[in-house]
């Protein structure tokens, strides 16, 4: 489901949500702060096309972009105020909103299967229960994480039987590489590259226990300015449709963004579905099953009512819009 520029600020009119008026005028920020991300293709269209840039001119609003490397990189930028937007996977923003961060979830960027556990060419492993015992290289608090978890529970095991080993994304790629940990909870486009060039393994998918690309906002930015989000997804949502119309310039943006051949792209890609937008019930139900997976492995506390903390996180107020 999409929804366009027309109808969101339309639906915005009818609610009051609009800027122009003088004291939504005198209340707008001096500037946005974005962020862009290798895992987010759309964010890159975004910034490369400068449609948040041409969108917020007349209104004196400069745009800041800050590079996310992960999902628990952007919730921390979130949490300390110096981001206004921030792509994360689904679960991942469930996970921060639990442990106090008030993040909103709000657009859906991207279906990607963007994690699998990777081994290198010559390892044996071909199950998760594998793992028992050995050491594998993970980023806390991201989908990745929250993966391995999944499968690890799946063979009968947690976090105890195995070695953690906290890198972010491409030091948990290198340490995999040189041999330094045994597996590794990779994260495209990275993991991509390690497959590609290093004819490292995926010994372990499971494309639905990956969970959404989700693009959050703090709460009291939401609250303080509603019709600025109404826009900036509106410019999401141009981006998305370049992304779609046009491969070789989404495959050029990610390439000049990451250094990485096309062909580790291209398989990058080959696991990205972008024909999502509107936020609602699969991307409550996809985080509500991992929190869930999640609480029953232990993660999260008992008393957490994970069903309650999805409920707040999900904002469909923008993507009623949609049509």
């Amino acid at each position: 489901m999409t929804f366009t520029r027309r109808a969101l600020l339309g639906a915005a009119l009818a609610l009051g949500l609009v800027a122009g008026s003088p004291a939504s005028a005198a209340d707008a920020p001096k500037e946005i702060r974005i962020d862009w991300a290798t895992y987010n293709p759309v964010s890159l269209i975004l910034k490369d096309k400068k449609i948040l840039e041409q969108e917020f001119e007349k209104d004196g609003i400069a745009i800041r972009w800050v590079q996310s490397a992960g999902s628990n990189k952007a919730l921390e930028f979130l949490n300390a105020g110096s981001l206004d937007f921030g792509s994360t996977a689904g679960a991942a923003a469930l996970l921060g909103r639990i442990n106090g961060n008030p993040v909103k979830s709000i657009y859906v960027y991207s279906r990607p299967e963007w994690t699998a556990l990777v081994a290198r060419a010559d390892s044996s492993f071909a199950k998760p229960a594998d793992l028992k015992g050995k050491s594998v290289a993970v980023t806390r608090g991201t989908d990745p994480h929250i993966f391995l978890v999944r499968a690890l529970a799946e063979a009968g095991l947690t976090e105890k039987d195995v070695k953690l080993v906290l890198l972010q994304h491409a030091d948990g790629k290198m340490a995999l590489l040189r041999g330094d940990v045994d597996a590794w909870a990779g994260l495209d486009p990275i993991m991509a590259s390690a497959e590609i060039e290093a004819g490292a393994k995926l010994f372990f998918r499971k494309p639905d226990a990956n969970t959404w690309g989700i693009l959050n906002t703090r709460e009291d930015f939401a609250k303080a300015h509603p019709q600025i989000v109404a826009r900036v997804l509106s410019a999401y949502e141009k981006a998305r449709a370049i992304a779609l119309a046009d491969k070789a310039t989404l495959t050029a943006s990610l390439v000049a963004a990451t250094k990485l051949p096309d062909a580790v792209i291209a398989k990058q890609l080959e696991r990205t579905e972008l024909t999502h937008s509107r936020i609602g019930a699969p991307q409550r139900d996809s985080i509500l099953a991992a929190g869930l997976a999640l609480q029953e492995a232990g993660v999260i506390k008992a008393d957490v009512d994970v069903k309650k903390v999805v409920a707040d996180l999900i904002d469909e107020r923008f993507g009623q819009f949609g049509q």
